[in-house]
């Protein structure tokens, strides 16, 4: 069978999850896919072969970035486009519009675009409806800013991160800003909820984005705001600054908003002025910002993801957050606690996990901290029928995880000095329970250790 190289093409085109629309030297379209056209609520029909400007009368030889790029001969990367198209819908998208060249000469140009007219219209609802509810006051409630954690909702018997809490809690009256580091799923918006709930503006709001999900263009005017005719369909619409007024602004992986965005942000810090996108004028703001990023600030400014300027304004109180296998103490508290939680909400009465299990959580990494030691712990309540849980219970990855883990050191013994003094002292106290028939006073003559130091680690080890 003979391939025909221009039907290989075309159907690569075709599976391109993005937008692609070509035109000539005349501005007429010689390609347009499916997915620009289902961006630009068109049919392929009704663009293909015709002049853009015809199709799209909104906009112009200036406006217009296929015809730019062919006129300049300069590619443009990310340039958001707003315009409507022939049945009179606005349609916005990002754009990277690149110059065609055959034989050095310009022969036309292309363009890849991304649709994000509805997430901004949903991030736009979002906006207005966090006004609406700032705009509000329920006096039945104890917490008007919306928060939902205070600092006591960090468990943890690890004494570095008890010392973490009370730090916060005394710097939690100063409106300096805030810097908070740590590995995703070690606690940090509980953390940096507590410090607003402990602040002198804890009946204020507490607005919280995250600056990695959201693109450039759009990232923007939800900080800042818009002004009407800032850009076509724009109206007045306050951003988050503006709606943090009097309260705490969470500004989550600070180091993944863009650079260029940073130094706009840098300003505000520095005079607590806003202007809206679009506006000449400014408004004061009363904001306390929070950041936080999940790797080391260090690593954020070696590879130059945030600015140093920026993180020295910010960085002037700072909190590490451990991840959980650098304190393992906390394993057996949480994993106690997250049984009695869902204890309560499943209607079960397990009494934890049994010794086997909690040896296979001190060898495991928790990549996703206390995050998934909690999701790991739920998806267990839910199958187990037992009094306690078992590796039978672990998750399907979490089970191949330890099986094959078992499998490469079962041919030599683990040297893990953590591991096995932990194995070491459980055993220890099993066998002397057994010697006394659980009589503690007894075992723990036997162990030649104080009966409260007994008590306290049969809790701690879950030795039944």
């Amino acid at each position: 069978m003979k391939v025909n190289s221009s039907e290989v093409l075309s159907a690569i085109l075709k599976a391109i999850d993005e937008g692609i629309h070509v035109v000539d030297l005349h501005g007429n379209t010689i390609y347009y896919n499916e997915i620009a056209a289902k961006h630009d609520g068109m049919t392929v029909k009704e663009v293909l072969g015709r002049p853009l400007l015809s199709v799209f009368p909104s906009l112009s030889e200036q406006t217009s970035t296929l015809l730019k790029v062919m006129r300049t001969s300069k590619p443009i990367y990310n340039q958001t486009q707003v315009y409507v198209n022939v049945h009179g819908e606005q349609i916005e998208t990002i754009n990277t519009t690149l110059p065609i060249r055959v034989d050095g000469e310009i022969a036309g140009a292309v363009e890849i675009a991304k649709d994000y007219s509805r997430i901004k219209n949903l991030s736009e609802s979002l906006l207005d409806l966090q006004k609406k509810m700032n705009g509000q006051t329920n006096k039945r409630r104890k917490n008007p800013s919306g928060t939902q954690y205070t600092l006591d909702s960090l468990l943890t018997v690890n004494s570095e991160l008890m010392e973490v809490k009370k730090e916060a809690k005394k710097l939690a009256k100063s409106d300096s800003p805030i810097m908070v580091f740590g590995e995703s799923g070690c606690g940090k918006e509980l953390l940096v909820q507590g410090i607003h709930h402990a602040s002198l503006r804890p009946n204020g709001p507490f607005i919280a984005q995250n600056c990695a999900a959201i693109p450039e263009s759009l990232l923007e005017s939800i900080l800042f705001g818009t002004s009407k005719g800032s850009y076509t369909g724009a109206v007045e619409r306050p951003g988050l600054f503006e709606l943090a007024d009097g309260g705490t602004l969470f500004l989550d992986e600070i180091h993944m908003m863009p650079i260029e965005l940073q130094a706009k942000l840098l300003r505000v810090l520095e005079d607590g002025h806003v202007r809206r996108i679009g506006s000449t004028e400014s408004s004061f703001v009363n904001v306390r910002i929070i950041a936080a990023m999940n790797i080391h600030p260090k690593k954020a400014l070696e590879m130059q993801q945030i600015r140093a300027d920026l993180f020295y304004r910010l960085n002037v109180l700072t909190f590490k957050l451990l991840p959980l296998r650098e304190r393992k103490e906390d394993l057996s508290f949480l994993t106690n606690h997250f049984v009695q939680v869902f204890n309560g909400v499943f209607k079960k009465r397990i009494k934890g996990a049994n010794r086997e299990l909690m040896s296979l959580f001190h060898t495991y990494s928790w990549p996703g901290n206390v995050r998934e030691l909690k999701h790991t712990i739920e998806y267990m309540m839910n199958v187990c029928e037992q009094e306690f849980l078992t590796e039978n219970d672990l998750p399907v990855m979490l089970k191949q995880h330890f099986q094959s883990t078992a499998g490469k050191t079962s041919s030599y013994k683990s040297l893990s000095l953590r591991t096995n003094l932990l194995k070491l002292e459980m055993d220890l106290i099993s066998d002397a329970l057994r010697q006394t028939d659980g009589n503690i006073k007894q075992a723990a003559k036997i162990l030649d250790i104080p009966r409260q130091t007994l008590q306290y680690k049969i809790q701690k080890l879950q030795i039944e």
